[in-house]
C-alpha cells in the first residue's frame, strides 16, 4: 500500500471537477482513474489501491440518496402517467410495472451518484481532500460541542 504525500505543487494544481466526477460515476479514484473507489456497494474505500489518495475524508451524507430518488422519481412518475394517459391500465398493473423499475432504478443509479459526489468533493478539495483539516467549528455552535465529544440527545451531559 503506497501512501500520497501531497506537495505544495500538488496543493496548487487545479483539479478537472468534470473528470473527477465522471471517474467517480465510473467508480474509479479521481486522482489516478484507475483504483477502485468502492471497497464494497456503498462503503467507499479508505485509500486507493493503486495511488494511495485516501479517500475516507468524502462527506456525501444525504445528497446520492436524495439525488437518486429525485431522478428515479421523476422517471417513474412521467412513466406512470403517460401509461395511464394512454392505456388506463389496472392499479396492479402499474404496481407490477413500476416498483420493480423503481427499486433496480435505485440500486443502480445510489452508487453512481455516491461516486460523483465524492469525485466532486475530491475535485473541490472539500473536506480534508486537499491536504487541510474541515474548518473549526464556529463558536456558540453547541451542536458541534456536543458532537466531538460523543453525546446524543439522550445524553444530557
Amino acid at each position: 500500500m503506497t501512501i500520497k504525500i501531497e506537495t505544495a505543487k500538488d496543493a496548487d494544481d487545479p483539479r478537472n471537477v468534470w473528470q473527477a466526477m465522471r471517474d467517480g460515476t465510473l467508480w474509479r479514484c479521481p486522482a489516478c482513474q484507475k483504483g477502485r473507489m468502492f471497497e464494497r456497494y456503498l462503503k467507499v474505500a479508505d485509500s486507493c489501491d493503486t495511488c494511495g489518495t485516501e479517500l475516507h475524508h468524502h462527506r456525501a451524507d444525504d445528497a446520492p440518496p436524495y439525488f437518486t430518488i429525485f431522478v428515479v422519481g421523476h422517471i417513474a412518475l412521467a412513466g406512470v402517467l403517460a401509461i395511464e394517459k394512454a392505456w388506463k391500465p389496472e392499479v396492479w398493473v402499474q404496481l407490477a410495472i413500476w416498483l420493480p423499475f423503481t427499486m433496480i432504478a435505485s440500486l443502480i443509479l445510489l452508487p453512481v451518484i455516491k461516486g460523483a459526489f465524492v469525485g466532486l468533493q475530491w475535485a473541490l478539495r472539500m473536506h480534508g481532500f486537499g491536504g487541510e483539516p474541515d474548518a473549526a467549528p464556529v463558536p456558540g455552535d453547541l451542536g458541534a460541542a456536543s458532537r466531538a465529544r460523543g453525546a446524543t440527545r439522550a445524553d444530557p451531559r
